[in-house]
């Protein structure tokens, strides 16, 4: 009751303080959920994909885009123990028409039924010779959509969109997936001057028994002049990737930061404001733990109002994000910045929660002699 009426005779005081915490939720919660799409938009393709180990040249430095593998590299690597299945997997950024317009996009060859095959089809169907292709979802309305026509700027090369995948593009570009003959081809037409055309990639699948780590550290120990990474490290370690990361993580961890102190110092401020109130009720026998139950519930008040703010936004944000990076909120990730922010809130309190506890009842009484001798 206590914390009831003096949120309804103070609803600006803590409307515009629950107000202030929605826009901090909403930051975090934005800026989380357009870190999530732009690393997705960075290494979806290599992320989604079947292959569970790739090789890249060493001197590549885990770049897929300065990978180049020659054929008595592949088969050296092919011959190691362990090797399940194995496939060469190209990449390259060719100029391509789709929709009326020149883009540039990120193209993949694969072998069909073999490693390195798009995992996340969405609508549609894998591409069964080199005249089909298929594209990522998030470029549909770009000239990307099923049975839309990709052509090579030469005009030499004509595809057909024949699926969709979500959340596998790369390097925040169309992306689209052929057949390696398909690959080959759009490389010629490009550059028709190519001696041949090689795989930048070896895509593999371990053997039963073999673990993908394992058989990295296996290639990496007989084949030299490679370097081979399982999945997870493919996307972790990819250029450019750590470095968002960490930018990201750091401005989240501020705001994180900030939350905390702004909910500690109001509640703060304000039961310094109201200690002979507080000081008072005590000495009629309040018990410390309804002082305590009352901060609380305000607390509570407080941040779920905020929450409730900072979803509402981040939704309405996310919904009229730009369509050049899609935008998508994971439920389960806002769920955990949800909690995370309520034990923050929590934190940032303790100290108010500390001083109220430690209210000493005889203090009115002090408090009255020294207002006398005043």
């Amino acid at each position: 009751m206590l914390a009831g009426r003096e949120i309804r005779r103070a609803k600006v005081r803590f409307g515009l303080l629950a107000g202030a915490v929605g826009l901090l939720v909403f930051l975090i919660m934005f800026q989380q959920a357009l870190l999530g799409s732009l690393l997705k938009s960075f290494t979806g393709a290599i992320e989604n994909q079947s292959a569970q180990v790739l090789v890249y040249s060493a001197e590549a430095r885990k770049n897929v885009a300065g990978s180049v593998i020659p054929p008595p590299t592949q088969d050296a690597v092919e011959a190691v123990d362990g090797v399940g299945s194995s496939a060469p997997l190209g990449e390259a950024t060719l100029t391509v028409a789709a929709g009326g317009e020149q883009v540039d996009a990120s193209v993949f060859g694969f072998e069909l039924g073999g490693p390195g095959e798009p995992t996340r089809l969405t609508d549609g169907r894998l591409p069964t010779g080199p005249t089909e292709v298929v594209a990522s979802g998030e470029d549909a309305d770009d000239g990307f959509a099923l049975g839309d026509e990709v052509t090579s700027v030469s005009g030499d090369v004509v595809l057909t969109v024949v699926g969709l995948t979500e959340e596998s593009r790369f390097s925040v570009a169309p992306t689209l997936w052929v057949t390696f003959d398909g690959y080959e081809a759009l490389r010629r037409a490009a550059n028709p001057d190519a001696q041949g055309v090689l795989p930048s990639l070896v895509a593999l699948i371990p053997a039963d028994g073999v673990s993908p780590s394992e058989l990295a550290g296996r290639i990496n120990a007989q084949v030299p002049d490679v370097e081979a990474l399982t999945r997870a490290e493919a996307v972790s370690e990819a250029p450019g990737v750590s470095a968002v990361n960490t930018s990201f993580q750091l401005i989240l961890g501020l705001a994180f930061v900030v939350v905390a102190l702004v909910i500690g110092f109001f509640f703060l401020i304000l039961t310094v404001q109201k200690l002979d109130s507080l000081t008072l009720l005590r000495a009629v026998g309040a018990p410390t733990g309804y002082l305590v139950r009352a901060l609380l519930t305000q607390i509570a008040f407080v941040v779920g109002g905020g929450l409730v703010v900072g979803v509402a936004l981040t939704v309405l944000a996310v919904r009229g994000a730009s369509a050049g990076l899609p935008i998508s909120l994971d439920p389960v990730t806002l769920g955990l910045l949800a909690v995370g922010v309520l034990v923050l809130a929590a934190l940032g309190s303790v100290v108010t929660l500390v001083r109220v506890a430690r209210i000493d009842p005889a203090g009115v009484v002090s408090r009255q002699n020294l207002g006398g001798l005043s």
